[in-house]
């Protein structure tokens, strides 16, 4: 006997109402990953170098902030908007990078969903307003984030009908 496997079900603005708390996952940071990012696009040296890391604020070599908003964009993806009715985003209201992240991190991606509203000049386009938590493996706030989300809309209600 052959095993069905059911693919995830499609999601649509009507899955994400006010309140709704979603687990994004897990990433582990290696220090590759973090020296390759900051020499492609933040290139400071706490970013490149154990030393500079060393002898800056961080303490430590750490990932650039823009870096971690990379890796929760993945956690992102991976989790929920790439099997989503995902129409983009008009952008972020908030991002705060609350401690640095380090080689050998474990982070941890939580969504809140605040709000969830028709888009009054979009017919069939659901607004949703999301705060990102990401958290490292001792539970520390390392990133805030707090912005808005596009989703198409069911497609029986995208149409008019109940």
């Amino acid at each position: 006997m052959q095993a069905t496997i059911e693919a995830p079900r499609r999601l649509y603005w009507e899955d994400f109402p006010a309140g709704q708390v979603v687990d994004c996952g897990t990433h582990q940071v290696g220090r590759d990953e973090i020296v390759a990012f900051a020499t492609e696009f933040d290139p400071q040296p706490f970013h490149l170098d154990d030393e500079a890391g060393e002898a800056s604020l961080f303490g430590g070599l750490s990932a650039s902030g823009w870096h971690t908003c990379a890796m929760c964009m993945r956690m992102m993806c991976d989790s929920y908007l790439l099997r989503s009715s995902s129409l983009g985003s008009p952008g972020l209201d908030e991002v705060r990078w609350l401690k640095p992240v380090r080689p050998g991190d474990t982070l941890h991606l939580r969504m809140t969903v605040l709000e969830a509203r028709l888009m009054r000049s979009r017919p069939g386009v659901g607004l949703v307003r999301c705060a990102w938590e990401l958290h490292n493996q001792h539970d520390e706030q390392v990133l805030r984030m707090v912005g808005w989300a596009m989703f198409g809309l069911r497609p029986q209600h995208a149409q008019g009908s109940p």
